[in-house]
């Protein structure tokens, strides 16, 4: 009868962190699926980012060349000599449609063909500043609050899986974990089982045992160890844990005439 009760005992426990590793399996891999497409909206987005602020800068630089060659061709027309002078200068940014390019667009001239060369002296940067990047700046923003939820999802998945680790590495018994680590009691959905902190003692003294029973006076020894009698005291202590056990485990607490109290599976 012994043996049979022990090969039960192992049996459940397997089974339980079976169990729990199955469903720390399931829900991590949830996560990690919801990851991956968090993180692939974010490459989009970055992506998306880079490619409208990169069609912006090209668009306006070619606006500034041909802005520029068509200043060049009109102040040809209407140059009379090979010589650049303030006049040629005021007539050539006269020409700039573009305003912010006036006095930044250079006129040289080509003594070897005899020719005017119009070099536009405009840095990146300025082209830059020329080109709309609102839509770009939009697209950054969001990108930036998209890469924050995605820190908060990861961490949130961390907080949730970290619960469900310790309860595999703890002392389990009929769905309930101790987990000595974190010093607390897990369900085997991985949430944590709110005691008060005479109750989590008892249960701390439960599990340290390796039968799962106490005797009455061990348990009043160490609770209430200044108390000549603390029967009553159990006795409204066991009353108030029994449903918190029973709701959050396959556990039920049993008393052996009054004179001491074990854990049995239901």
């Amino acid at each position: 009868m012994k043996l049979f009760r022990r090969f039960f005992y192992l049996s459940f426990r397997n089974n339980h962190y079976f169990c729990i590793g199955q469903y720390l399996f399931k829900t991590t891999k949830q996560q990690l699926m919801k990851q991956k497409h968090t993180v692939i909206v974010l490459f989009a987005l970055i992506l998306v980012s880079n490619l409208t602020s990169f069609t912006s800068y090209r668009t306006t630089s070619r606006l500034v060349s041909e802005d520029i060659d068509r200043a060049l061709a009109l102040t040809m027309q209407e140059q009379q000599s090979d010589v650049i002078n303030q006049d040629t200068i005021r007539t050539f940014n006269n020409h700039l449609q573009i305003a912010e390019l006036r006095g930044k667009a250079t006129l040289a001239v080509d003594t070897r063909g005899r020719k005017f060369r119009a070099y536009a002296h405009c840095s990146e940067a300025t082209i830059f500043n020329l080109s709309d990047q609102r839509p770009a700046m939009v697209l950054w923003v969001l990108t930036g609050f998209w890469a924050m939820f995605v820190w908060y999802r990861r961490h949130q998945m961390s907080d949730k899986t970290q619960p469900m680790m310790s309860a595999c590495s703890g002392n389990s018994f009929g769905g309930l974990t101790y987990s000595e680590a974190e010093d607390c009691f897990y369900a085997i959905d991985g949430d944590t089982v709110q005691l008060t902190p005479m109750q989590h003692q008892l249960m701390e003294m439960f599990f340290q045992s390796s039968s799962y029973s106490l005797t009455k006076a061990e348990i009043c020894r160490a609770l209430w160890p200044k108390k000549p009698d603390a029967s009553e005291t159990l006795y409204t202590l066991i009353r108030r844990l029994k449903p918190v056990i029973e709701q959050h485990s396959n556990l039920k607490i049993e008393s052996d005439r009054s004179k001491a109290y074990r854990l049995t599976i239901r």
